[in-house]
């Protein structure tokens, strides 16, 4: 049946010239049948070179966005349109602009986990694997990181002579990692390495192992000698990490590390959303031209600063 249900969807996707891009935490079927899997930075590079006409985004509403700003020719749609990032509306416009009469010589730097109206008011983008590099390569001394706190300051400590100001936006799952949490895990598992997103808090990123997105999560494990990690981000990326390293154990935290609108994901939407494709019934990815043209420049300096 699932053998068929792939051969279904690829079928579809020749078809109608789609590509189906798929973020590491919607669920592991999903990720088997795309064609792209990865974290934002790997997919926001990726949906700037494919071919197709049309870009179906397994992922959360900013990521669809993302690939619509770098992408305005194409059709964008969402396997599920409900699926959202509650940490990307935990910023606004207004806030930036009081930050900036505040402040001179000040960068605004976005987390690409933000909306497309706030990317247009920021000067750059950054994402978790590319943030400490692409801000040490802004000439501006203040940042007004936005809208993630504790990635905002996993970055402040790697760039001690730059100036942040912090918003108190955050990730629901990675804040659930609580260190005493971690610490019975450990106590639980005493030859596994932590390996953490800086999404997580400081308490929790300081008693790891390593730190890093979740490529980069997923890369240190497959090239590490240890056979045991307890790994502290979105259950999701369990799925890419057991097929690397079928002989290695992967462990969370002792809870569900569970982000409910990446799991609204299902091999099921995606199937229907490419049967429905062309029928006028789908919600695209609209945005205006004037956010367009402003929220790309921050996207298009982040990849540029990143290379």
């Amino acid at each position: 049946m699932e053998a068929e249900r792939a051969k279904r969807i690829k079928e579809l996707q020749k078809e109608k010239d789609v590509v189906i891009l798929a973020h590491y935490y919607v669920d592991g079927a999903v990720q088997e049948i795309a064609d792209y899997v990865g974290d934002s930075f790997y997919l926001s590079k990726v949906a700037t070179k494919v071919p197709q006409k049309t870009i179906l985004f397994a992922g959360v509403t900013f990521m669809g966005e993302s690939a619509k700003i770098l992408n305005p020719d194409k059709t964008v749609v969402m396997a599920d349109e409900c699926a959202d990032c509650p940490m990307a509306h935990m910023i606004t416009a207004d806030r930036i602009a009081e930050v900036r009469e505040e402040y001179e010589d000040l960068a605004v730097v976005c987390y690409v986990n933000s909306t497309a109206e706030i990317k247009a008011v920021s000067d750059v983008c950054v994402t978790s694997s590319n943030a400490v590099k692409v801000v040490s390569n802004i000439p501006q001394k203040n940042i007004f990181f936005v809208p993630d706190n504790n990635l905002g300051r996993y970055v402040a400590e790697k760039l001690p002579e730059k100036h942040f100001i912090f918003h108190d936006g955050f990730c629901h799952v990675h804040k659930s990692i609580h260190a005493a949490e971690l610490q019975a895990a450990k106590d639980a598992c005493p030859d596994a390495l932590v390996l953490t997103h800086p999404e997580c808090t400081e308490d929790v990123v300081a008693m790891s192992d390593f730190v890093g997105s979740t490529s980069e999560i997923i890369d240190f494990a497959t090239q590490s000698d240890c056979k045991k990690f307890i790994i502290c981000t979105e259950m999701g990326v369990f799925f890419e990490l057991q097929q690397k390293n079928p002989d290695k154990k992967f462990y969370s935290v002792g809870h569900r590390q569970f982000c409910p609108n990446m799991k609204k994901v299902t091999i099921d939407k995606v199937e229907q959303v490419l049967e429905k494709l062309g029928s006028g019934e789908l919600e695209e990815i609209t945005l205006s031209d004037e956010i367009l043209t402003r929220a790309a420049k921050p996207l298009q300096r982040m990849l540029e600063l990143a290379k």
